[in-house]
């Protein structure tokens, strides 16, 4: 077998060298991995949690995006033509549960002074630019000046710009979370609305 595999690799040097190329640097991945969990453990420790921008905020509330804001007016944000809709997302009144939904965010954050409210939602729709379903969320609510809310939630409501569908919506938004906050949310409010189909 040892005869076989030198015989192999003298006829194919290439594929020597990728291997060994490869077993190298999955080497020095679990190396730099264990070593890096063994010196910071589960958390940071070299430092406090005031590293972290909303280290006081414990709850996270969700708002998956379902669409992209495309208008260059605001004025427009309950027209469904202001709106990247999807074939069938074309329905009358849309846009207004796209505002609802959004409103609900609000209003559950500002009852939770301990949550950080997360829109998200990714660059899903090529034809709409580069805009994020989460940044036009983000926008509508500036817009609509927090929906009487802006002092206390503006501040507490970012962006997470990845997710491409509702699974990533959940698992990107709790490790955006984690990053801004330094720990995993105690509680999770997931604002998600279902798009009728008419």
């Amino acid at each position: 077998m040892i005869k076989k595999l030198h015989h192999f690799f003298k006829i194919h040097p290439l594929i020597a060298l990728l291997l060994l190329s490869f077993s190298f640097v999955v080497t020095l991945f679990v190396f730099l991995s264990y070593n890096k969990t063994q010196l910071t453990g589960y958390s940071k420790t070299d430092s406090g949690f005031d590293d972290y921008p909303f280290f006081k905020l414990k709850n996270l509330v969700m708002v998956a995006g379902h669409s992209i804001y495309t208008s260059s007016d605001c004025g427009k944000i309950e027209k469904e033509d202001s709106w990247y809709l999807e074939s069938y997302q074309k329905n009358p009144g849309q846009a207004k549960t796209f505002v609802k939904h959004i409103e609900e965010g609000v209003e559950i954050v500002d009852r939770d002074e301990d949550a950080l409210l997360l829109f998200s939602g990714g660059e899903t729709r090529k034809d709409a630019g580069p805009r994020s379903e989460a940044q036009s969320y983000w926008a509508v609510a500036d817009y609509k000046g927090w929906f009487g809310k802006e002092e206390s939630v503006k501040w507490r409501a970012l962006t997470e710009e990845h997710a491409r569908d509702s699974f990533e919506n959940l698992l990107f938004s709790v490790c955006r979370f984690r990053e801004l906050t330094g720990t995993y949310p105690q509680n999770i409010t997931l604002h998600h609305v279902f798009i009728l189909i008419c």
